[in-house]
């Protein structure tokens, strides 16, 4: 453990904190960002961390102020910036109609009744090359448009979204979480992309069940006039009214989605360009074009000019400072988040699990399932909890003779498993799809995450017989 810190103290505090969090965000009046914040204080103090920020051996800088204000600050560095410009381009694609004309595409395009396949096929396809974040936050304006024209539950339309996001944000490259599980373990990206590919399809439709036969039903909630994500009393979904909905003064097809597939496709060609090495001459402007915070403001820029050229300059300003001020919230409780699940990192509780997992005997294509589930509960990043896993279980996977290749898929399933209070996705889905109370947004993305993972668990014991 760090800076002689006990690892059982650490478990027993984070024990603690977590209690704490769960009592305080469903019984009394703490905000879920302040609560976090409690949390993390309560990990730290009662984990025998360091009450004023020391500076170690190597140059760092430990202790609980400097956990919080380092994690909360890196979470949004990577994800806080896009929230801005994600909400502002989604208000600009609901005020112009936009966002109406892409939910009439998908329905033409998937028919009536696979509302729900065609935005998790969507998720699916886009969080390949760009993070969930990102993709969820551009893409949940299709979702709302969707369940305002169909009637049906926009909670059901969003987790499913969501969830063909996270699979393959968490399975396949180029995605640098399972691409860095892949170097470790020495395989064939190729190879893997294949066989992730085939696994996530089963993952994305147990959890399109679970969103339509249970979510939509539970959490019967649509937007209303002004955008807000309301309660409302069951309606039939209307599907005639859906397809003859009126189209006139709309943006067209290709004007609409531009914005959307512009910074996708940049993003793409970056992680491409980066994982096969090709980083120099115009190459180079390409990836920079394509880093996430730049592209999705092109996108931004392009909607404004193209999208907002009927809007006048007023109408504009106010609109987009309209999906400003919904994103204070994502930001505050995702960087709470990120506070939690860094105390966790800067402790080394995360390692302490992972190798005591390491020493039991427990059959070895199950321990990197094993390590990368604790690390997931524990620190929340799925990124940090597959690559830990793969640097530990590695060695012995392939000491062993078992398959690298099995080796590293279990690294990844175990990535999803339950994601809750200290993992960023997690606010960014709930707040998103307006879920504030704690109990409901268990229900809404902590389960719907763990079916996803409890179906990877199957496919991976079924095809540890045969391999």
């Amino acid at each position: 453990m760090v800076n002689g810190l006990s690892g059982e103290r650490m478990l027993l505090g984070l024990g603690i904190g977590i209690i704490v969090l769960i009592f305080l965000v469903l019984k009394t009046k703490i905000q879920a960002f302040l609560a976090l914040i409690i949390c993390t204080v309560i990990v730290g103090v009662v984990g025998g961390m360091p009450l004023n920020n020391i500076t170690l051996e190597d140059g760092r800088t430990f202790g609980i102020l400097n956990s919080i204000t380092s994690g909360f600050g890196g979470t949004l560095a990577s994800i806080g910036i896009i929230i801005g410009f994600g909400v502002m381009m989604g208000q600009i694609f609901e005020v112009t109609g936009a966002a109406k004309r892409m939910a009439h595409t998908f329905l033409k395009l998937f028919g009536k009744k696979r509302e729900e396949e065609a935005l998790a096929f969507t998720g699916f396809l886009v969080s390949i090359p760009i993070f969930c974040d990102s993709g969820f936050v551009v893409l949940a304006p299709i979702a709302k448009a969707i369940s305002k024209v169909t009637k049906k539950s926009v909670i059901g339309l969003g987790v499913a979204l969501a969830a063909g996001l996270v699979i393959t944000h968490s399975l396949v490259p180029p995605t640098p979480g399972p691409l860095g599980v892949c170097g470790i373990f020495g395989v064939d990206v190729g190879s893997f992309i294949l066989m992730t590919i085939l696994l996530a399809i089963p993952m994305a439709i147990a959890c399109i069940a679970y969103s339509r036969l249970y979510l939509s039903k539970k959490y019967y909630r649509i937007p209303n006039e002004n955008g807000e994500i309301v309660e409302a009393k069951y309606q039939e979904p209307d599907y005639d009214a859906a397809f003859s909905m009126d189209m006139k003064n709309l943006p067209g097809v290709l004007e609409s989605f531009i914005p959307l597939l512009i910074p996708i496709i940049l993003i793409l060609v970056n992680t491409v360009a980066t994982a096969m090495g090709k980083t120099k001459g115009i190459m180079s402007v390409l990836i920079f074009l394509g880093q996430p915070i730049i592209a999705v403001g092109l996108g931004l820029v392009v909607a404004i000019f193209t999208l907002g050229r009927k809007l006048d300059r007023h109408t504009a300003l106010v609109e987009m400072e309209k999906g400003m001020m919904s994103a204070g919230i994502i930001m505050l409780v995702t960087g709470g988040g990120g506070a939690l699940g860094q105390i966790i990192k800067d402790s080394g509780l995360g390692n302490f699990m992972a190798e005591g997992l390491a020493k039991t005997a427990i059959p070895i294509i199950i321990l990197p399932l094993l390590i990368a589930t604790a690390m997931r509960f524990i620190q929340g990043s799925g990124t940090v909890a597959m690559t830990t896993a793969a640097s530990i279980s590695a060695p012995i996977i392939i000491a062993s003779g078992a398959s690298p290749l099995l080796g590293a898929v279990a690294c990844c399933v175990g990535s999803l498993f339950f994601s809750y209070f200290n993992d960023s996705y997690f606010w960014v889905v709930n707040r998103t799809l307006g879920v504030s109370e704690a109990k409901d947004q268990l229900r809404v993305w902590s389960i719907t995450s763990t079916v996803a993972w409890a179906v990877g668990v199957v496919e991976l014991l079924i095809l540890n017989i045969f391999m």
